[in-house]
């Protein structure tokens, strides 16, 4: 029993596979309750525009994510950290207007939208919070980690990549 567990702990903790996605979904999850908080309390305690605090908590969370997947999901600490930030910078510019103008949009078509507006605020207090929960989601499985495994955390050498294959 103590080696199945031991091996399970094994194959959890190594680099890639399954086990790196189930990682990458545990340090999302992480982030992204960082990013709802933080919106959460910046709409509803301060009265800030929820697009505004859309992007804040994007930056947020962002930055956890940044954090935990750099350490432990993806296994990069031979990378070089401003290698990291630079491309993880790009992708995460990325996922914060996807995010930001997602949930602006869809808000937006669903408030225009009579029988779902009611319909859905039979359920929830406000729409941007609906919106942003599918718009995270989206963003998260085909943007985010798509992006960080095959761009951000796969090859650690960014002058490596521009060089010609004679010169290597």
């Amino acid at each position: 029993m103590v080696d199945w567990i031991k091996k399970s702990a094994k194959a959890f903790s190594e680099k890639g596979g399954i086990f790196m996605f189930i990682r990458a979904q545990f340090s999302s999850q992480i982030a992204s309750a960082t990013d709802f908080l933080v919106t959460i309390l910046l709409v509803k305690l301060f009265g800030i525009y929820y697009v505004y605090a859309t992007f804040i908590g994007s930056v947020c969370g962002g930055i956890v994510n940044c954090i935990i997947n750099y350490r432990w999901t993806f296994k990069s600490k031979e990378c070089k950290k401003w290698h990291i930030m630079i491309k993880y910078l790009l992708v995460w510019i990325g996922s914060i207007l996807l995010n930001t103008w997602g949930i602006y949009l869809m808000t937006e078509t669903i408030s225009q939208n009579p029988w779902v507006r009611e319909t859905l605020k039979h359920y929830i207090d406000d729409l941007f919070v609906f919106s942003k929960a599918v718009v995270s989601l989206l963003v998260g499985f085909l943007w985010n980690y798509n992006m960080q495994r095959v761009f951000v955390y796969k090859n650690c050498r960014i002058k490596g990549r521009f060089q010609r294959a004679d010169t290597k």
